[in-house]
């Protein structure tokens, strides 16, 4: 199996798994209990999350631990619309975002919250200049990617949260699923984040809400403090811990880690631009990691079953999205709905090999081919 799909989930770290396993092993107790394993628990929860706070350069009191990213984006939004709903219930986001973004924003709307898009650029960033045509005294928050998943565009998140300086009602929120490991992450002039670790080699079960201190969101979960009043349950340690150790060793490895996966990108592009009838959506900015492109007059979903029939594993949009339509990405970038219809995701990572490449530009070349004898 050739796995170019990094981008849905990634691995996890034989050291992550080795760390996960010890903390599992070596504390039983329930870190809200009051004896001594509950104590143990505590303080080794207690020692991640300081951790995670050092590496991210936020406050421990700033980090909310999640389910994941998908638990920690809506979290985010409803809580910052419910928080602000007696300053307005205007919000804007872009057609960029992941479906636990468009959906909550949906749900909002169907509650009668307003809700615009900010309009894209070729390039794929977000027009600033119409953003600040859209803002208003009643918006009440602005929700952007930090790296799109579809293209791996990197917006301008400094700039915007520059913007909302004139906006004091209006919070930020990003996020930045897409970018740990990926490029520098900062919460700075940022009301709140969403990230997850299975995207950085970490578990599945576990992501992060960074919220600033003075925000006081309505808990999604009721019925206990746990690690923080805003989300209930029996703290997850070892998730925790694991989470911990990944992103620790993300941030650690990225510059080697990136730079074998920008060699990957250039020589797969290089590749993939010899070949007629393929386009490539991804703008120049966007980073190595992901690959989106497009063969003229064959839709996303056969490319990818072909190629899953060849052992390779790409995707068609991201992977919580809706089958059948085309990519709002893809078409926000090209303006093109059959280009949007065709478009689908290679994305790399440093565990990539040549020898990998090399066998998906072979099963690519003989799916090409018979997808077009079938037209």
């Amino acid at each position: 199996m050739i796995y170019l799909d990094y981008s849905a989930n990634t691995p996890a770290d034989e050291r992550v798994l080795a760390r996960f396993c010890a903390v599992e092993r070596r504390c039983p107790g329930n870190a809200n209990s009051h004896h001594q394993a509950g104590l143990d628990a505590k303080a080794e929860i207690d020692h991640a999350t300081q951790t995670i706070a050092r590496l991210l350069r936020v406050q421990p009191a700033e980090i909310i631990y999640t389910s994941g990213a998908s638990e920690s984006n809506n979290f985010a939004l409803k809580g910052l619309a419910r928080l602000s709903r007696h300053v307005g219930k205007h919000i804007i986001s872009t057609p960029l975002e992941h479906s636990s973004v468009s959906g909550t924003l949906t749900a909002l709307q169907e509650q009668g919250y307003e809700i615009d898009l900010v309009d894209i650029r070729r390039d794929g960033t977000i027009d600033l200049e119409h953003l600040k045509e859209l803002l208003r005294p009643d918006t009440i928050a602005v929700a952007v990617t930090l790296v799109d998943s579809e293209l791996g565009v990197v917006q301008p998140v400094k700039e915007i949260s520059e913007i909302l300086q004139a906006w004091p009602n209006c919070h930020l929120h990003v996020d930045a699923t897409q970018a740990v490991g990926k490029i520098p992450v900062s919460f700075e002039g940022v009301d709140t984040m969403s990230l997850t670790a299975h995207k950085f080699y970490g578990l599945n079960g576990i992501g992060l809400l960074l919220k600033r201190r003075n925000l006081a969101l309505e808990p999604l979960i009721h019925g206990g403090e746990s690690t923080t009043i805003y989300r209930s349950g029996t703290p997850t340690l070892g998730l925790a811990a694991a989470l911990q150790a990944a992103l620790a060793l993300a941030l650690d490895e990225q510059p080697q880690r990136c730079a074998h996966v920008q060699a990957l990108h250039d020589t797969l592009c290089a590749e993939l631009q010899k070949r007629p009838g393929v386009r490539i959506n991804s703008p120049a900015g966007a980073v190595p990691h992901i690959v989106n492109v497009s063969v003229a007059g064959i839709k996303a979903g056969a490319f990818q079953q072909a190629l899953s029939g060849q052992g390779v594993c790409v995707s068609v949009k991201s992977a919580c999205s809706t089958d059948g339509t085309p990519s709002k990405a893809v078409f926000a970038v090209s303006r093109d709905r059959k280009n949007a219809l065709s478009s689908w995701r290679i994305s790399l990572s440093h565990l990539t090999t040549e020898e990998e490449l090399n066998g998906f530009l072979a099963a690519f070349d003989r799916c090409m081919k018979d997808l077009q004898k079938e037209k």
